[in-house]
């Protein structure tokens, strides 16, 4: 038996242990399916769906990805001139005349069975047909009205989905993208994010704190060195001054001493590799937002050479965490990687596994890595998200829950992290509205649990291995 079909039949036995404990309750049904067409951060339309059931109205919007891995689920767009061919009314014309007609009737807390019916009417391996943006959305909402059915918190929802019965809950480490590269930002930094980790803190509220003021304490030391310019933010909310990876993390490094956090924060990687892989060589060009002639060819690493690079900053820097150090088909590197950094490194699958089983599989067994980047569009259903996790969990691996460049000002992602227990998350900088809509939600389930006498765990170090494991 495949560890994904053995996934699918725990999950169906969580499902059945949530349903039977809210067995007494009157059932939920879904009376109406609304999909519209919304513009999320980086001025793209993307998909918001209302279900509207029995016990009121509830909304989900759908994010979207700059930096895409090749095997993600079909997004569906419109082309064409309209949006610069970004449009997603074809989307939102597949919730409003196939799917949301699907489910009238059905009760949201069926949520697997619910999800199950939205992949058959799209009918193709990677929801090609109606678009993962569409099938998200409602699954998403099914999820809320689910949660509104029970008359729980989202995150109380989401474990009771999963399974998750461990007591106290589990209040993630916040991953902040203070400094960004790659596709999220113009300036030549191939590296895409560059993260402060509060490890060292007490509490989220604390790690909150801790975060806000060295982001702060950054601004002023970017201002000093590169002047005001090199202060505008990025898509995430970070900073994007002109500096290769080493000056980038001394950068981190003065400001978490700055802020009088030494010792109490580590730092962590987000280099995004697939889009500097030199087509067809074992090369990553790190140097590949700078055009010819002025491109330096130096910055253009082997393999094995980039894998020493990483090896390298992990000895001058408290690097705990590194994702996607090379591209989505580079196996090889991947499993040399993670054999030679892995036993003091988070080496997270973002591009490489896609938060789809049947790669998170081939991955546990090829040891290419140690920890998922849990996107749910990256598959495009809530059930496929808790399947996808609760394997990685049982190999062992850490989670980080994640946002994606293009949001929106839905904070789901947050009940997601606390519920599934994934011990991380990442969504932005402490800046901009969307990014943080999500930790104000984690702000919020933390006081909740607190009043509830139900005070959770701040994992802290031990991000990696929370106290539910799957």
């Amino acid at each position: 038996m495949s560890m994904a079909t053995t996934s699918r039949r725990v999950l169906a036995a969580a499902a059945r242990r949530a349903a039977s404990r809210v067995a007494t309750r009157a059932s939920s049904a879904i009376t109406a399916v609304k999909g519209r067409e919304i513009i999320d951060s980086r001025g793209n339309p993307t998909v918001e769906v209302d279900i509207t059931t029995t016990d009121g109205l509830f909304r989900a919007s759908v994010p979207s990805g700059a930096s895409t891995g090749i095997y993600e689920a079909v997004e569906l767009r419109d082309g064409g001139a309209r949006f610069m061919g970004k449009g997603v009314t074809g989307a939102v014309k597949a919730v409003n005349e196939v799917l949301g007609p699907a489910l009238a009737g059905l009760d949201p807390t069926e949520q697997q069975a619910i999800d199950d019916k939205l992949l058959a009417l799209d009918g193709s391996k990677n929801k090609a047909n109606l678009g993962a943006n569409a099938i998200l959305g409602v699954s998403l909402a099914v999820a809320k009205a689910g949660a509104g059915a029970k008359s729980v918190p989202l995150y109380r929802h989401f474990a009771d989905l999963a399974g998750n019965e461990v007591s106290p809950m589990t209040m993630p480490v916040p991953c902040f993208n203070v400094i960004n590269g790659g596709e999220h930002a113009g300036n030549a930094l191939a590296f895409q994010e560059f993260f402060v980790i509060p490890t060292g803190a007490p509490t989220f509220k604390e790690s909150m704190a801790m975060g806000c003021e060295v982001f702060h304490n950054l601004k002023k030391v970017i201002k000093t060195k590169f002047g005001g310019d090199a202060t505008l933010i990025g898509d995430e909310g970070g900073f994007a001054p002109p500096v290769d990876a080493q000056s980038g993390l001394d950068l981190l490094m003065e400001a978490i001493s700055k802020a009088g956090y030494d010792g109490k924060c580590t730092v962590g990687l987000d280099v995004a590799s697939s889009e500097f892989k030199v087509k067809g060589e074992d090369k990553y060009d790190l140097d590949f937002k700078t055009p010819e002639p002025k491109k330096n060819t130096a910055m253009t690493l082997s393999g094995d050479a980039l894998a020493d690079f990483y090896a390298d900053l992990c000895a001058k820097y408290p690097i705990v965490t590194i994702e996607d150090p090379f591209d989505q088909d580079d196996w090889p590197n991947w499993i040399k990687v993670c054999a030679k950094l892995g036993d003091k490194v988070q080496i997270v699958g973002d591009d490489l596994t896609v938060t789809n089983v049947e790669i998170i599989e081939r991955a546990i067994k090829e040891k290419a890595a140690n920890a998922l980047l849990l996107k749910v569009n990256q598959i495009g259903s809530i059930s496929e998200s808790i399947a996808a996790v609760k394997m990685c969990k049982q190999a062992g691996w850490g989670v980080m829950t994640s946002h994606r460049s293009g949001e929106t000002e839905d904070n789901y992602i947050a009940d997601l992290a606390v519920g599934l227990c994934t011990g991380e998350i990442k969504t932005g900088a402490p800046c901009r509205g969307e990014r943080t809509a999500k930790y104000n939600q984690l702000l919020r389930i933390e006081e909740d649990l607190i009043e509830k006498a139900a005070t959770p765990i701040y994992v802290g170090p031990g991000f990696r291995t929370p106290n539910w494991m799957g």
